[in-house]
Parts: structure tokens; C-alpha cells; sequence
């Protein structure tokens, strides 16, 4: 059974996962990191994503972004991915596949999952037994909401400022959300959303998706069907 098709209009959330191939580290230094960082800019830049949480492994990564008119999901992650393999490649003097052949990814409903979502991704260096806490871990937009770091890379998660009226304290409220974990039943249906590639929401949200689609594909119909006077 094949795999089905990517929901792709501007506008929707999509929680990434790419991986090395056969698991294999792609991010191996600090050198590395960077450089993943700065085509995350150059894509963002040409593409007007807006990015809200990541999280950078040595042998995957996690991204949570809104796509805009200028680019899908799929033109973004293949720039990202096309230009890293060209300097993975050149740097270790190899060739040929450096990530998975098809990234994972899940449409998410932005006002139900965006911060739940993005916990369960800057938590992943403390699942993986890399750090005890997610503020040691560099590559992630943890620092961004919890310290105030700067990162040019992210856009503030919409559902951020609700954590608390007071801008002074949603850093704090928002290290304790981190802290206190992802609820065992969302970090399930979070993974089983993103294995199967189904859209994340509260319900009726992706029948609403699936009639977009079909809307969509019926006006391409009638666009090739209608006939054009002369």
C-alpha cells in the first residue's frame, strides 16, 4: 500500500522529522550544526516559512513550521535537504544519499497541538539521554522560549503568550510546562499521527482538511474541462 499523498496548502503547520539514512549521523559536529542553522535561514528567507520550535540531532531532526504562497512543505525540505547533502558530501569526500529518501511530516491543528507539539520536540535530547535538562542541549528553540535567547531562526508560538497574562512570567510558565513532560496519551497520538502521516487535531479537523482536498481537486477538473471561446 502506497503512502499517501502530503496535505499542501499555505498556511498549515507540519511537524518534520528527517532522518539520516539508515539512521546514519548527519550532524556530527559544531560545524555541522551551523550549517544546518544557516540553510534553515537561506530556505526560510526564499520560502517565508515560519518556524516556531526545533530541535537538531546528530542523526535526525524535528521541525515545527507554517508554510506561506511561496513554498510547500516538500519544495522547503527538499532545498534544506538537497543543500546539506551537497556539503555533507563534499566535506567527507563520499557520495550518494546522505537523508532517508522521504521525510516524515503530519499536519497539525495550530490552535490545539503547537505547544504540546513543540514540548515533545525540544524534550527529545533528554529522552535520548544526551542532557538531564533541555536547556543544556544548544540545537533546539528550548533557550528561545525559556531564557529569551535571541534566534533569528524562530517566530514566537502563537500559544506561547497564554501560558501567562504577564509577559515577565511566561518564561517561567513555560520551563514548568516543559518540565512537568508531554502526557503520555498526547505523546502517543503524536507519534502515531506522524508514523501514519494523518493530520493532528481536535475532531472534525481532518475532515475539514480532506474537504479542502476535494474542493481543490474538483476546480483543477473543471479547469481542464472548461472550454475557452475564441
Amino acid at each position: 500500500m502506497g503512502r499517501p499523498p502530503r496535505i499542501a496548502f499555505p498556511g498549515l503547520v507540519y511537524h518534520v522529522v528527517n532522518r539520516g539514512n539508515n539512521r546514519q549521523q548527519v550532524l556530527k559536529h559544531e560545524a555541522d550544526f551551523r550549517r544546518y542553522v544557516e540553510l534553515l535561514q537561506r530556505y526560510k528567507d526564499e520560502y517565508d516559512f515560519r518556524l516556531f520550535h526545533y530541535v537538531l540531532m546528530n542523526n535526525h531532526v524535528h521541525l515545527l513550521l507554517q508554510t506561506s504562497e511561496k513554498g510547500s512543505i516538500s519544495k522547503i525540505m527538499q532545498g534544506v535537504t538537497l543543500a546539506h547533502t551537497k556539503y555533507y558530501n563534499r566535506k567527507n569526500e563520499s557520495s550518494g544519499h546522505v537523508w532517508q529518501g522521504r521525510f516524515k511530516s503530519h499536519v497539525i491543528e495550530k490552535d490545539s497541538y503547537l505547544l504540546q507539539c513543540g514540548r515533545y520536540i525540544e524534550l527529545n535530547p533528554v529522552r535520548a539521554n544526551l542532557v538531564q535538562d533541555p536547556g543544556e542541549y544548544r540545537w533546539s528553540s528550548y533557550r528561545f522560549y525559556a531564557f529569551g535567547e535571541p534566534n533569528e531562526l524562530l517566530v514566537r508560538d502563537p500559544l506561547y503568550e497564554r501560558l501567562d497574562e504577564k509577559e515577565e512570567n511566561q518564561q517561567n510558565r513555560y520551563r514548568e510546562f516543559v518540565h512537568e513532560g508531554v502526557p503520555k496519551e498526547i505523546a502517543d497520538k503524536i507519534r502515531r499521527s506522524l508514523v501514519g502521516e494523518h493530520a493532528l487535531g481536535r475532531y472534525g479537523f481532518a475532515q475539514r482538511l480532506q474537504q479542502r482536498i476535494l474542493l481543490k481537486r474538483r476546480n483543477q477538473h473543471r479547469g481542464r474541462h472548461r472550454k475557452v471561446s475564441v
